[in-house]
């Protein structure tokens, strides 16, 4: 068994969408990035990448390359997972947390449970998804920026 962690995040700016988990959160500020800059899966990845030692995100998706211009992070997340197949390895959980003072999330969470899951194509009962503000503190509490940590378990 091989424990990955993944943090990420993504500064707060207008005219971009808010994207988390593959959802499109409702909001008049985005995440800005060279993809859609959804944190919470970038987390994901980079724990499974983590967990499987082979690097990063940014090892094998660069934003310096102008395939990932706009790039869908679930499908990202769908070509780590399958890295890890070709390693023989499976996902055994994933565990997140989004920190984010705005919007609420809660109403969320369930989808982009969901929409991972089915990118990893593992049971919606190996993937836990939490948000949690940080009471005003730090550039998250600023309102900023959001990040996401993510740890999972790779057998």
């Amino acid at each position: 068994m091989r424990i990955g962690h993944g943090y990420d995040v993504h500064r707060l700016t207008e005219g971009r969408r808010m994207i988390l988990g593959g959802v499109e959160i409702p909001y008049e500020k985005g995440l800005l990035g060279h993809s859609d800059a959804d944190v919470l899966t970038h987390a994901v990845m980079d724990s499974l990448l983590g967990a499987a030692a082979l690097g990063d995100i940014g090892r094998h998706f660069p934003d310096s390359d102008p395939l990932y211009l706009g790039a869908d992070s679930l499908e990202l997340l769908r070509q780590v997972c399958h890295l890890l197949k070709k390693k023989n390895y499976h996902i055994e959980n994933i565990d997140a947390t989004i920190l984010a003072q705005r919007p609420k999330l809660m109403p969320y969470l369930a989808q982009m449970r969901e929409n991972l899951a089915k990118a990893c194509e593992i049971s919606l009962d190996c993937i836990n998804i939490k948000a949690t503000t940080e009471e005003g503190l730090g550039f998250t509490g600023a309102l900023e920026g959001i990040a996401a940590h993510a740890v999972c378990l790779i057998a």
